[in-house]
């Protein structure tokens, strides 16, 4: 199983970025997905999840700015983030997994940076 995210960048407070995530060796309409972050210094928190039945979950923070959605037939997910926050600075890592609090497989990351 693989995953690679990518479409990170630089980005001014406001902007926005859409990530995406490549994935093979998995029938990903089985698997829940999900987008988790890393800032310097912290340890890596998840950022928003669909279940395989496409529910979506949100961390407070993101909530109404960011948006995940997956395309299970191309097997890829994205995360559309609008208005980034300086705060929103991280490596960004898509996940797969059996649901939203066990995930399985991890991907490389993709660095966001929010800066002015």
């Amino acid at each position: 199983v693989q995953l690679q995210a990518s479409g990170g960048g630089y980005v001014q407070p406001g902007g926005s970025l859409r990530l995406s995530c490549a994935t093979s060796g998995v029938t990903l309409g089985s698997y829940a997905v999900g987008w988790f972050r890393q800032a310097p210094g912290k340890e890596r928190e998840g950022v928003s999840c669909m279940s395989a039945l496409g529910s979506t979950y949100y961390k407070d923070p993101v909530k109404g700015r960011f948006t995940i959605s997956r395309d299970n037939a191309k097997n890829t997910v994205s995360l559309q983030m609008n208005s980034l926050k300086p705060e929103d600075t991280a490596v960004y890592y898509c996940a797969a997994g059996v649901n939203c609090w066990l995930m399985d497989y991890f991907g490389k990351g993709t660095q966001v940076t929010v800066s002015s």
